[in-house]
């Protein structure tokens, strides 16, 4: 009887060891496990390194913003497609005193307000309403008319104030 007790005894030895040694590597903690045993809501997105950033090689390239890029440059033959403008030498302050010289000239012009620092005149002239602008270019100033929208005014009356402005500045 002997015998079996000290057998019981080494296999209970051996399994206490056993357990003892799987405890302590971490074989039965959570994160042992690793990331496959997590419900598939809460594993870890896995991207291939080929994918983490994207390919530009063929990509189109953004320029740079210029100072100038702001500054509308008078076109050849700009007042002949239906816009108005012209360039006068000289700054832009200069110019825009100029211009409001020319303005109050001009019999029919109303000029509602001025803004020296935009640059520009608020007019009306033969019932219709625009800006008269001076804008600062490489060759001086450039004095167009801009429609209530921003763009260049092509209204006949613009047109016509624009072409007697050039008239009186000399542009």
């Amino acid at each position: 009887m002997r015998h079996s007790v000290s057998l019981v005894r080494a296999l209970s030895l051996a399994l206490l060891a056993t357990v003892t040694v799987a405890a302590t590597t971490g074989c039965f903690r959570k994160g042992a496990r690793g990331d496959y045993a997590l419900p598939a809501e809460t594993r870890p997105l896995e991207v291939p390194p080929d994918l983490t950033l994207p390919n530009t090689a063929g990509a189109a390239q953004v320029p740079a913003l210029a100072s100038t890029a702001a500054r509308p440059t008078p076109v050849a033959g700009q007042a002949e497609a239906g816009h108005s403008g012209f360039t006068v030498s000289g700054t832009r302050d200069e110019a825009f005193g100029k211009v409001g010289d020319a303005l109050a000239a001009i019999e029919g012009v109303t000029i509602a307000s001025r803004a020296q620092l935009l640059g520009s005149y608020d007019v009306a002239y033969e019932g219709s309403n625009f800006l008269v602008r001076v804008v600062a270019v490489d060759a001086g100033a450039y004095v167009s008319a801009v429609d209530p929208r921003g763009l260049p005014a092509t209204d006949p009356a613009a047109v016509k104030l624009v072409a007697e402005l050039k008239t009186r500045m000399g542009g």
